[in-house]
Parts: C-alpha cells; sequence; structure tokens
C-alpha cells in the first residue's frame, strides 16, 4: 500500500466529489472513509472487484471517487433530516476512469478561505489537500486529538457554504503555506518538509512568481536544517553553522527557482525573503556574506510589507553592513515589545562593546523567548558575557 500516493489524491478525490454535488465537510468524510477502505483491502484484494472498479493501482484515483461517492450516498441516504437533499443528487455515475479535469487547486482556496483563522486554514489544508490524519495533525501541534478534531470540525462547517466555482486568492493560500513550514519539526510529522510537498503540488498546479518564490524560500531555509542545531541539539545560529553540512541541491533548485521568478519582474514578498536566503546559501563563510545587498533586499520587503518584524530583521543587517551603531539607530525607532527584539539589541550591544547591556537584554530575551532551544542559547550567551566581565 502506497500511502504516499493517497496523500497525494487526496485533495483531487474531494474536489470531484464536491463537483457532483456534496458539501465540503461530508465530501471530505466520504474520502476518509474510502482512504480507510484503501488501506483494509487494496493489499489484500488487489484484483478487480465485482462491482467494477477495476484494478486500484491501475486507477487509484477512480477507484477513490468512486468508493467515496458511495460512502456519501450511502450518508446522505441514511439521514432523514437530508432527503430533499438527496431527490437532488444525481444517480451514481458509472464505475470507471476519474474525469481528467483537476479541481485541486480550488480545495487550496477553499481551505484557506478568509472566514477561517490562520490555525483553522492550517489543520484543514493538512487535513483535505495534505492528506494527513487528525492524530497526525494533533501531534504535530502538540495538542489532544479531540481538540484537533473540534478544530477542523468547526473549520469544515464554516466553509461548506462556501461555492466551489469562487475564485480563491493566491496570496491567502501562500501564508497558509508559510505558516505550516515556520512550524517546523515537532511530533512525528515534518510540517516543513509537508509544506514544501504541498508547495511543489500548488506551483504545478499554477504559473505564479510568488508561488516559485516561497518554494525557493522553502528550501533555502531548508537546506540549512542539519547544520541549525549541534549533536546535542542546541542552537547554533547561522554564522556558526557548518556550511559543508547544507544540503547543495536544495540551494541550486531554490536559487534556480527564484532567477525564474525574479525575471518575470512581477516581485513579491515571498520572492524577496528568497533572494535573502539566497544570498545567505551563497557566501562560502559568514565573514564573505554580502551584507549591503541584503540589506537592499530588505529595503524593498519593507516597502512590499511595512511588517515591523522586516524592520527589526532590516536593522541586523543594518547592523552588519554599516556598524553595530548604526543598527542600534534603526533598532530604536520600533517598539520594543517586538518579539525577539531585546535578543537583536543585546547581539547589537555587544558588538558595540557594551557588554553589561548585552548581558541584561540576552537574560530578558531569554525570559521572552518561544521554544526551549532558543531559551537555553540565549541564557548561555547572557552567561558567557557575565562571565567576561567579572574575570
Amino acid at each position: 500500500m502506497d500511502e504516499a500516493l493517497l496523500r497525494s489524491l487526496t485533495p483531487s478525490v474531494i474536489a470531484v466529489l464536491v463537483r457532483r454535488g456534496a458539501d465540503f465537510a461530508a465530501a471530505e468524510d466520504a474520502v476518509q472513509d474510502a482512504l480507510v477502505e484503501a488501506l483494509r483491502s487494496w493489499p489484500a484484494d488487489p484484483s478487480p472487484g465485482s462491482s467494477g472498479e477495476g484494478h486500484p493501482l491501475r486507477d487509484a484515483k477512480g477507484w477513490l471517487v468512486t468508493v467515496a461517492w458511495r460512502k456519501f450516498l450511502d450518508q446522505t441516504r441514511s439521514d432523514a433530516a437530508r432527503r430533499r437533499r438527496e431527490e437532488r443528487v444525481d444517480q451514481e455515475p458509472a464505475p470507471g476512469p476519474a474525469p481528467a479535469v483537476d479541481d485541486t487547486l480550488q480545495l487550496y482556496f477553499l481551505c484557506a478561505h478568509p472566514s477561517l483563522t490562520p490555525s483553522s486554514a492550517v489543520a484543514l489544508t493538512l487535513r483535505a489537500v495534505g492528506g494527513l490524519t487528525t492524530r497526525q495533525i494533533a501531534r504535530a501541534y502538540l495538542v489532544p486529538e479531540a481538540t484537533m478534531a473540534q478544530r477542523i470540525s468547526r473549520a469544515k462547517r464554516t466553509v461548506s457554504g462556501v461555492r466551489f466555482d469562487q475564485p480563491g486568492d493566491v496570496a491567502t493560500v501562500l501564508r497558509v503555506l508559510y505558516l505550516v513550514f515556520n512550524e517546523g519539526y515537532s511530533g512525528d510529522l515534518d510540517l516543513a518538509a509537508e509544506a514544501i510537498r504541498l508547495t511543489r503540488q500548488l506551483a504545478a498546479r499554477v504559473d505564479h512568481p510568488e508561488v516559485a518564490g516561497l518554494l525557493a524560500l522553502m528550501l533555502l531555509h531548508h537546506a540549512r536544517r542539519a547544520a541549525r542545531t549541534a549533536p546535542d541539539g542546541s542552537l547554533v545560529p547561522l554564522a556558526e553553522q557548518d556550511r559543508g553540512r547544507w544540503d547543495t541541491e536544495a540551494i541550486a533548485e531554490g536559487v534556480t527557482l527564484l532567477q525564474a521568478a525574479l525575471a518575470r519582474d512581477r516581485l513579491g514578498e515571498f520572492q524577496a525573503q528568497a533572494a535573502i536566503a539566497a544570498l545567505h546559501a551563497d557566501a562560502p563563510t559568514a565573514e564573505e556574506t554580502d551584507w549591503v545587498q541584503i540589506v537592499e533586499w530588505y529595503d524593498e520587503l519593507v516597502r512590499l510589507t511595512d511588517s515591523p518584524i522586516v524592520r527589526l530583521n532590516r536593522a541586523v543587517a543594518v547592523g552588519e553592513a554599516d556598524g553595530p551603531r548604526a543598527g542600534l539607530a534603526a533598532l530604536a525607532a520600533l517598539d520594543d515589545s517586538l518579539p525577539r527584539h531585546a535578543a537583536v539589541a543585546a547581539y547589537l550591544h555587544e558588538r558595540d562593546g557594551d557588554v553589561a547591556t548585552a548581558a541584561r537584554l540576552y537574560a530578558e530575551a531569554a525570559h521572552q523567548a518561544p521554544n526551549t532551544a532558543e531559551r537555553d542559547y540565549l541564557t548561555r550567551q547572557a552567561a558567557r558575557l557575565n562571565t567576561r566581565r567579572n574575570r
């Protein structure tokens, strides 16, 4: 049984059922039931079925569509409250190859609908487009399965009334996939790898430079993954990473995608972020990083997004390109309640020689850190500087 194949087919099968008249929630439930049936029966019975479904591995999508549609009809017919809707359902189509039309892109749009909260959109995307189970998603987000089931059920109810032929917003879909990627790795599911897989799937269906830009950004960041932590699990900052452990194939693919996207002269924020990541990847050593050009790309990002977080990251780049005092001047214009503001200030103050202030700010940043690895790293930085002061 090829579970990867099943997961890749899930969105297009859901889309077929929605096109035939099922609402999203019912279609998703029926497809999940069909997947369970496939996992149960395919390894044991690979021969053509008596009902004419055909060899599953010859037309896996057609098999899943047929079984899921029957599951949907059974569910509809058994619910007395839906009798009127049952009367509108066409007679069951004859088994055979699945239609060539691919509505997966519309499913992406539906799962990233503006009426959903970001967390619900991410969960629904992983379930309906990614083909993951509720248990897998719950483990990835470190929440009880019942909690995640409720979140997904609410999301499904929210979008069930949305017309499937409405145009979608690519930018919203990209934002959801970016959120998935930033969750990284937790539990037994690699969400960063899953986000890359889904973004590749999206890139095959929509010709948009920002889709290519996001995929390039993911690949360039993911290429550094093996070097981000030491054997003991501690965080290794970019400047100290062993660049020999970076994935050169992923970097090359990311750079190629980025160059093709930039050549179309429709710059977006993901392309700009990918350009910054590419400049880091291109430097043989941290000391050879082209910080001047990175500042220029951050200026483009500020123009595109006007994001305080972008301005915070720009302050670091300015500090590298023009010196720590220039970086501190850029930082002074920002709200000190921004996430990681204290950590950036600590770094720039240390580079400027103010060890006491840097130590205090590292300790403050450690207290505010969003995860254990970052907290431990910042605590070690504060301890290092305090030891140096007391010598």
